[in-house]
């Protein structure tokens, strides 16, 4: 009997410790399968642009679909520093797909996942963890990229959708 590939996707706000949880999955599975990362991160077009790969039709569904038949995804990226979009970029297919970032949950993707991750952090301790890892150019967007998180919580339920639920601080 055939299995396709094991789709993870590892959702939670900014500064909740996805990264850190996505990093620590890819480093645990790699000795065992063919392991590959996929984060949103690259994809969102720009600090306004988290509805865009969250949409039904967007980029990153249309990734998870190819990567679940086993065929490879074209993606687009976006160059933070230049502001603009990046050179797109082909994500393999592997055993194990680990998909990490805020709308790693979101409606379109839950068929195709074979397990979501909610990850939980207090607000004063991800803004803290956020802005120390990013913090110069992070700081002038957070209160932005908050509010479109609030609106992809609402419209997606992230966390009610997950099979599991951690809190790494």
């Amino acid at each position: 009997m055939s299995h396709g590939p094991v789709l993870v996707g590892v959702d939670g706000r900014s500064g909740s410790g996805k990264t850190t949880l996505a990093a620590a999955l890819v480093d645990r599975l790699s000795p065992f399968a063919e392991v590959r990362l996929l984060a949103l991160e690259q994809m969102y077009p720009g600090w306004d642009g988290l509805a865009a790969v969250t949409d039904d039709d967007g980029p990153y569904v249309a990734a998870l679909r190819r990567l679940a038949a086993g065929a490879p995804a074209d993606v687009p990226t976006w160059d933070w520093h230049e502001g603009r979009p990046g050179p797109r970029r082909t994500v393999a297919p592997a055993d194990v797909v680990v998909c990490e970032g805020v709308g790693a949950l979101c409606r379109g993707a839950r068929s195709l996942l074979t397990l979501g991750v909610w990850v939980d952090a207090d607000d004063a301790d991800r803004r803290t963890l956020a802005l120390a890892r990013d913090g110069e150019v992070y700081a002038p967007h957070w209160d932005r990229w908050a509010a479109q998180e609030e609106r992809y919580l609402t419209d997606h339920s992230p966390a009610h959708a997950a099979g599991l639920r951690v809190r790494l601080h």
